[in-house]
């Protein structure tokens, strides 16, 4: 779950802008597809995230961008809701989301197994933890790639 140093310094723009619209910043990503970059902000609030929130967020951050310039190549930056499926990533994610279930990722096999899915107990002593069948299963947060939640028909 390590971030880049340009996810960091967006992030660090982010909040401020996301938070005084009354809503959460989710996450950050910086990724490169095909041969693209993408910067993609991901916003959220109770009610859910409209496409004229995605708009404005990204109508108040692009011109912040353009001037601490982070990024010194060509990029598309994109805003929008996380989704059903929305990863968790702060500690304040993991006490709001306890008793739903969950996806947890792991960098390398924990017990023969890189997927587990079951009920989020929580994060705790920098474990996620979860109820697998009855069982509470401990994985290390520094093995733990990404923690998202798993959506339920």
């Amino acid at each position: 779950m390590a971030k880049s140093k340009i996810e960091d310094l967006v992030t660090e723009l982010a909040v401020p802008i996301v938070e005084n619209a009354g809503m959460e910043l989710v996450d950050v990503e910086y990724v490169k597809e095909g041969a693209h970059w993408y910067l993609r902000v991901f916003i959220d609030k109770p009610q859910g995230v409209s496409l004229d929130d995605c708009q404005m967020i990204a109508q108040r951050l692009d011109p912040l961008l353009d001037e601490k310039d982070p990024i010194p190549h060509e990029y598309m930056l994109e805003v929008s809701s996380p989704g059903l499926d929305r990863p968790l990533k702060k500690p304040a994610d993991f006490a709001r989301y306890a008793g739903r279930k969950v996806k947890v990722s792991t960098y390398a096999p924990i017990d023969g197994k890189k997927e587990f899915i079951g009920e989020l107990k929580g994060l705790i002593d920098n474990e996620v933890v979860i109820g697998i069948c009855g069982t509470d299963k401990a994985l290390p947060l520094d093995k733990v790639s990404s923690v998202r939640l798993e959506i339920e028909f």
